[in-house]
């Protein structure tokens, strides 16, 4: 079984060199329509992250945990004198 994708199939592939470009307006305007999407992406994390830490807040004031985090830093203290 693959696990990657196959090469994309080009018609007519570029033969050559590839000549620079001189027209750098073009090349602006082609980035135009991504202004946003980092940020985007930032606002996505940012609220994944934050529903994240309050599930954990809510497992970790459960009584059960409670108990396992007590036991275990009082086992450590015990242990070190």
């Amino acid at each position: 079984m693959a696990t990657t994708s196959p090469p994309p199939e080009i018609e007519d592939p570029p033969t050559g060199q590839i000549e620079p470009v001189e027209d750098h307006g073009a090349i602006e305007e082609s980035w135009d329509s991504d202004t946003g999407a980092t940020t985007a992406e930032y606002a996505i994390t940012t609220l994944a992250a934050c529903g994240f830490a309050a599930l954990l807040v809510v497992v970790l004031k459960s009584e059960p945990i409670k108990e396992l985090i007590t036991g275990v830093i009082s086992s450590a203290l015990g242990l070190g004198s």
